[in-house]
């Protein structure tokens, strides 16, 4: 077996492994729904709407997806419980096809524009900083020189905790320390990645949303000043949000979309939670990508999001 079918088959069982809690829950309820019946009626598709809402996938993505499965049962005469489950996966998977990025993520592609500039943003405590630390190991690992700029000024800790994780994945910073002005931290960090000739920078930010104007002129003010030394920087902004509050990340990430450009998902913590239907609610609704989910607390445990293989782990094979 060669390198890649290695790190493929442990991807896979990364990711199995990481959504256990939600795939257990998940098919218990589906299991308990289903007990007895031997055909899809209309209380069957009652029960699995409930089921679905009370998995974290949200109200407004469980009625498409139970819309979607009507209209097939309909014209296929699907009845059987195993085939409904077939065709539960194959609607969710084209509902994420719906809002697919237009290319996947690569860590080993080439950038229309060097540096590639990656603004990540996200509340306090979602995991925004140990996101930005995997990702820099990721794009180091597949041979791209990276950047890390500490713009997230307002905490102390957050400065030290990058600063770690820039050690850990071996890749250099640019920081100024607690209360210095974040949009000059972006700019050096910028002018560090053009003038060093790096691939890639990432670069981290305050996580308030108390007061969306004041985030949301902080946020126009770092994307003015790096636009200025690199055109249409940046080129990526990725919302870090927490799998495990469900809901509540929901509602995070459509105060962030009503104040940011956000181009892509990274949904953390998969692992510790039973709310992984959160992943398919949030990409519908707000009609955004996921990029990446985090799975673990290891460096490595960050992954390019593939649909297909994510509703197979979370149905199991």
């Amino acid at each position: 077996m060669g390198l890649l079918e290695k790190l493929g088959l442990k991807q896979k069982e990364t990711l199995e492994e990481g959504v256990k809690k939600s795939r257990e829950g998940l098919l218990n309820k589906i299991g308990k729904a289903f007990v007895g019946k031997d055909q899809v009626d209309d209380a069957t598709l009652d029960e699995l709407e409930e089921i679905l809402i009370t998995s974290d996938v949200g109200v407004k993505t469980t009625l498409e997806i139970i819309k979607r499965i009507e209209s097939r049962v309909a014209k296929d005469k699907f009845v059987t419980q195993d085939e409904l489950q077939h065709l539960l996966r194959d609607e969710i998977v084209n509902l994420l096809q719906d809002n697919a990025p237009d290319k996947p993520a690569e860590f080993d592609a080439n950038f229309p524009v060097k540096p590639h500039i990656v603004l990540v943003v996200g509340v306090n405590g979602v995991g925004k900083t140990t996101t930005i630390g995997k990702l820099a190991h990721l794009y180091k690992q597949a041979g791209k020189s990276v950047i890390l700029g500490a713009a997230d000024t307002f905490r102390a800790a957050a400065v030290d905790q990058l600063k770690i994780w820039s050690e850990r994945a071996g890749v250099p910073i640019i920081q100024q320390g607690q209360d210095a002005d974040p949009a000059s931290v972006a700019y050096d960090t910028v002018a560090a990645a053009k003038a060093r000739n790096c691939d890639v920078a990432l670069i981290d930010t305050a996580g308030r949303l108390h007061n969306k104007k004041a985030l949301m002129d902080e946020l126009a003010k770092i994307k003015r000043v790096m636009g200025k030394v690199v055109d249409g920087a940046p080129h990526e902004v990725i919302l870090v949000l927490d799998a495990s509050t469900g809901q509540n990340a929901m509602q995070q990430a459509k105060a962030f979309t009503e104040t940011v450009d956000i181009s892509g998902l990274a949904l953390t913590k998969l692992d510790g939670t039973a709310k992984g239907g959160i992943v398919i609610g949030i990409s519908h609704e707000l009609n955004v990508p996921v990029k990446y989910i985090g799975l673990g607390e290891q460096i490595e445990d960050l992954q390019i999001f593939e649909r297909r293989s994510f509703v197979n782990a979370l149905f199991g094979e």
